[in-house]
């Protein structure tokens, strides 16, 4: 990190503090100070909506900010300002700018891996449930892969599984001795405990996004009698040590309308949830379960909802597949992410389990070079429209042709399921999604137009607004210099 950026970071982090002792009086106070550091005004249209957020206590972001900064243990709230968003983002984006260029090759902001393919319980149509569950990476090659990573930039590290807590005491000490990364791991949270908890808290670089599909109900529907009970438990250990954690929620025909509903996401804040990520059912395997697709009325639905949520509750939720058009479609094959299974196959995307190289074997630049990872960076996105970005559920035909042309093969290990068999089963919902998501393309275009038109508007306004209030202040001073002569000559 550059010397400038290591005094930016000191003088952010000043300003956290500053900021936690009143939160109501000093968060305009802030803002402001930082639209005074853009000269140039390139984030002028940030400032602007972040204004009325910063100056109205009862604004749902504003709510947020203060809960997280009140309920926060003091090493986990430095570790989300110097390692989340400093580090794997403002300080590194150049590295791996400088990376993609120098290979040839996408350099990800995040890499999802396995540290295990064993779990403690059996989750109908888990994406997971495919590869062998003996596998399993090792504490050292874990360690190499991020090395390897920050050479090239990449310090968001994210777990999967399996159940990553099976690993616990590699993660806690993968997270203390790479302690300039920020952790994330999906956990089905039935292994957290008062230890694990503390340890969390102390480090403050490892969170949590927990596994949950709705009430009690619908979470033991899929994940097995009792597990509903220590979900909310390890909830209510997190936030009673201050580690921030999050809902990993799948979205299907049978629980949609619960998930998205107010009651489950006032609960998730109730209970401490900072975060919500919203997934919707994938068909992998030969076990897999096509009535659990979500329907296009309900995949419409959760898009509406999750915007709605975002203006209106004190948490911030995305969903990876409906929020595409923020991202520019999908973000795998190391656009922004891949993944590492646990025997180390190295695939675009933990829902697209085919690969030509392994961990094992390859560095991990030479991976961001393989066949496929090619095939993905040529044909993103893989549609115009970004609320079909997905490859497999949305574009299937893309997926057929990359797998083919790459001769990337599978890594489902227990059916070796081919690319025409599993794209198959998209056919069908992928045609009933392209019209209802073209409505909505069309929808978001003609709002967004209209939303800039409306902030370039405010903006002249408040361009004005500011020259009047500088010509009237240099005419104050100006008149002050006439009377102060006018006195010296009496």
């Amino acid at each position: 990190m550059s010397l400038t950026m290591r005094l930016a970071k000191n003088v952010v982090m000043s300003k956290v503090n500053y900021l936690k002792e009143n939160p109501e009086k000093n968060m305009p106070e802030l803002l402001e100070w930082a639209r005074k550091l853009d000269v140039a005004g390139k984030f002028s249209s940030a400032f602007e909506a972040l204004e009325p957020i910063a100056k109205d206590p009862n604004n749902n972001w504003n709510i947020m900010v203060r809960n997280l900064l009140k309920e926060t243990s003091p090493a986990c709230m430095t570790k989300l300002v110097s390692n989340l968003a400093f580090n794997s983002e403002i300080s590194s984006m150049s590295v791996r700018e400088k990376a993609a260029k120098k290979y040839g090759c996408n350099i990800p902001w995040a890499i999802l891996m396995d540290p295990t393919a064993a779990c403690n319980l059996h989750c109908t149509g888990c994406w997971a449930a495919e590869y062998q569950k003996t596998a399993n990476m090792d504490y050292d090659l874990l360690d190499r892969i991020i090395n390897e990573g920050k050479k090239l930039g990449i310090y968001m590290y994210i777990y999967s599984g399996g159940e990553p807590l099976v690993r616990k005491a590699d993660l806690l000490k993968l997270a203390k001795k790479h302690s300039d990364c920020f952790f994330l791991s999906f956990s089905n949270a039935t292994l957290v405990d008062e230890e694990f908890a503390k340890a969390s808290a102390e480090l403050g670089n490892l969170v949590l996004a927990i596994s949950v599909e709705g009430f009690e109900k619908e979470t033991d529907m899929r994940r097995g009698q009792g597990t509903y009970k220590k979900v909310i438990e390890a909830m209510d250990l997190l936030k009673a040590h201050g580690v921030p954690f999050g809902f990993s929620t799948c979205y299907h025909r049978y629980n949609t309308e619960v998930v998205g509903s107010d009651e489950y996401i006032d609960f998730m804040v109730s209970k401490g949830a900072r975060f919500g990520w919203y997934f919707t059912y994938i068909p992998l395997g030969k076990d897999a379960q096509l009535d659990l697709l979500a329907t296009p009325e309900q995949r419409t639905y959760m898009y509406r909802r999750v915007r709605e949520i975002r203006e209106t509750k004190p948490i911030f939720v995305l969903d990876f597949w409906n929020d595409g058009e923020y991202v520019k479609g999908c973000i795998a094959g190391g656009s922004s992410y891949l993944h590492i299974n646990a025997a180390g196959d190295v695939e675009p995307c933990a829902f697209i389990h085919y690969s030509n190289m392994n961990i094992h074997d390859h560095s991990l630049i030479e991976t961001l070079q393989q066949p496929i990872f090619k095939e993905y960076q040529s044909n993103q996105p893989f549609n115009e429209n970004h609320l079909r970005p997905c490859p497999l559920l949305d574009n299937p035909e893309k997926l057929r042709m990359m797998v083919q042309r790459s001769g990337a093969h599978s890594t489902q290990l227990l059916d070796e399921e081919d690319v025409v068999t599993l794209t198959a089963k998209t056919e069908d919902i992928s045609k009933q999604w392209a019209p209802q998501a073209e409505k909505l393309w069309q929808e978001r275009n003609e709002k967004l137009k209209a939303d800039q038109e409306k902030a370039a508007q405010k903006a002249a306004q408040r361009a004005e607004e500011r020259r009047a209030a500088k010509g009237k202040k240099a005419k104050g001073s100006a008149q002050k210099e006439v009377s102060e002569a006018e006195g010296d000559t009496k």
